[in-house]
């Protein structure tokens, strides 16, 4: 076979493998909106050179703050939102109806805001338990494993899609001043593999569980026609290997995103294990790649930010370790009231100056870094 021959079978194959990838790269909803659609592609565009900085709750509230206008912590300190802002669905059910459609507006306007500035919505459900008292923790005196209550064809099956039902409403109802409506990331069901969740892993069979995210999916998008959601799966770091993170796993058709969430091998407690934390990076970005899913770091951080150099010698130096292409890294909220309950730096706090050299370094994106998200 000649040299011309060669190149051309190369370049055959190439083209065949690079098709291939990219029918593998797009949501699992075959009618996504145009805009959620854009969002998954340049998501993983982006994570091959940068990756988003998230915050929870930061422009809803903040160290000391509650409610002002266009406000972040991180934006007092380098001038920019985060990339990434996280909301929680907890207040939607299990209240008054009157509380929750005060939730519902709430939420809209910080959805409905981010967008038009460009940034990105992900959402938690901190779920209270819909079948007994206890909250979102398990309680061992009153909580119940509601998990095997409310999949298809249990008791509280109905109640729970009614609950669906009202967050669907929301999530149908955020528009942009463009009047599309806006594409969010929902990350229902994290750290199912510890227990301290009713939803987790002593508290649920792994068939429960796995029921309960498909139906969910399922009933979301095709009976509910909800089309503007990506769908994240994220543990907590207690796996140790590709098999052992996805014991739970709904399967490829059912989660565009996976993630982890790890503040234990990033100093809380003062103790760190970043080899540990890296390698269990490298196992979800290894599986998103080749599954054509997305990766990101769910969530992390470091409570009181102790140590000043942390954004930068401990957290970023982990994030450009080779091999890891995650689409954005989220650090906890900054409680309004607790002295010590925070995970980004506010004005005056001794990591502003590291924290500036993460917001300056190339690598990391803020909102106002971000152009054309979902275009």
């Amino acid at each position: 076979m000649n040299l011309r021959l060669l190149l051309f079978h190369f370049l055959f194959l190439s083209s065949i493998i690079s098709s291939a990838q990219k029918k593998l790269w797009k949501p699992i909803d075959g009618t996504a909106t145009k805009e959620t659609r854009a969002l998954f592609s340049n998501l993983h565009k982006l994570s091959g050179n940068h990756i988003l900085f998230g915050h929870q709750h930061a422009t809803e509230y903040g160290h000391g703050w509650q409610g002002d206008e266009d406000r972040s912590d991180v934006k007092s300190v380098t001038g920019s939102h985060p990339a990434v802002i996280g909301i929680d669905f907890s207040g939607l059910s299990g209240r008054p109806a009157n509380e929750i459609e005060k939730t519902k507006n709430s939420l809209r306007k910080t959805i409905e805001d981010t967008y038009n500035r460009g940034g990105l919505i992900t959402i938690s459900w901190h779920f209270i338990n819909p079948v007994s008292p206890g909250g979102f923790y398990w309680v061992d005196t009153v909580s119940k494993p509601a998990v095997k209550y409310i999949i298809p064809g249990a008791e509280a099956h109905d109640k729970y899609k009614q609950i669906l039902s009202t967050v669907c409403d929301l999530v149908k109802s955020c528009k942009g001043k463009d009047g599309k409506t806006v594409p969010m990331i929902f990350r229902p069901y994290h750290e199912f593999d510890g227990d301290w969740f009713w939803w987790g892993r002593s508290h649920c069979t792994i068939d429960e569980f796995k029921t309960l995210w498909r139906f969910t999916v399922a009933y979301m998008r095709d009976s509910l026609q909800v089309h503007n959601l990506l769908y994240a799966f994220s543990p907590d770091n207690k796996f140790n290997s590709e098999a052992d993170f996805l014991e739970r796993y709904p399967g490829n058709e059912w989660v565009d995103m996976v993630g982890m969430d790890d503040y234990g091998n990033f100093g809380r407690g003062g103790k760190y294990d970043l080899e540990a934390g890296y390698k269990k990076l490298k196992i979800l970005s290894d599986y998103a790649k080749k599954s054509g899913k997305l990766a990101a770091f769910t969530e992390t951080g470091l409570e009181s930010i102790p140590d000043s150099n942390w954004w930068t010698g401990k957290l970023l130096a982990t994030l450009k370790r080779p091999g890891l292409q995650l689409s954005y890294v989220l650090v906890w909220r900054n409680d309004t009231r607790s002295a010590t309950h925070y995970y980004a730096p506010f004005p005056g706090h001794s990591s502003v100056p590291d924290f500036l050299e993460f917001y300056k370094d190339p690598y990391t994106l803020f909102e106002k870094d971000i152009i054309a998200l979902y275009k």
